[in-house]
């Protein structure tokens, strides 16, 4: 017959405080993975949304004679004569109501088993860039860009590896 092994009944006692510890440490470490997979989410989404360029590209006639071009040569020259500058799709990416780019001030919602955290873009041409939109004159079709489509499914993807990473780890931390 096999041995059984030795051990003392302080390390079963040990054991239990440690489950019982696990089992208090549960909730906020599920909030740190919906935190985690929402930051994810959040830097691939911004990553993919496009910034606007209101530049146009003109021809100039060179003045004098410089390090690229000689004096009545002609070359073109990107300027931007409106003013405007892109970003502002994509600096209005956010978590919620928050304006916090930090992953540990998303506010999150906790409805039964399920914990949401929000990301939003308020611009409001948002959807028709994701989604795509008629032109002005009605006559075409701009496709869209699906930035936060393409991004969902990239961390539906990855989510099951990261969580099984944050899980070992949390439990290699609790049961030492």
């Amino acid at each position: 017959m096999a041995g059984m092994g030795r051990f003392q009944a302080r390390d079963l006692e040990k054991l239990r405080d440690e489950l019982v510890r696990l089992e208090n440490n549960t909730n906020e470490f599920l909030e740190l993975c919906a935190r985690e997979l929402a930051a994810r989410l959040l830097a691939k989404v911004v990553k993919r949304t496009p910034v606007g360029d209101y530049s146009k590209e003109i021809t100039v006639v060179a003045k004098r004679d410089g390090k690229k071009h000689k004096k009545g040569e002609e070359y073109k020259k990107k300027v931007n004569p409106s003013g405007k500058q892109g970003g502002t799709l994509r600096r209005g990416w956010t978590e919620g109501q928050k304006v916090s780019s930090y992953a540990a001030y998303m506010p999150i919602h906790h409805f039964g088993n399920t914990y949401v955290i929000e990301i939003v873009n308020p611009v409001e041409y948002a959807a028709y860039v994701e989604y795509g939109h008629r032109t002005a004159n009605h006559k075409g079709w701009v496709k869209g860009r699906f930035m936060m489509t393409i991004s969902e499914q990239e961390l539906k993807r990855i989510a099951p590896k990261v969580l099984e990473n944050k899980i070992k780890k949390f439990l290699g931390g609790c049961l030492k």
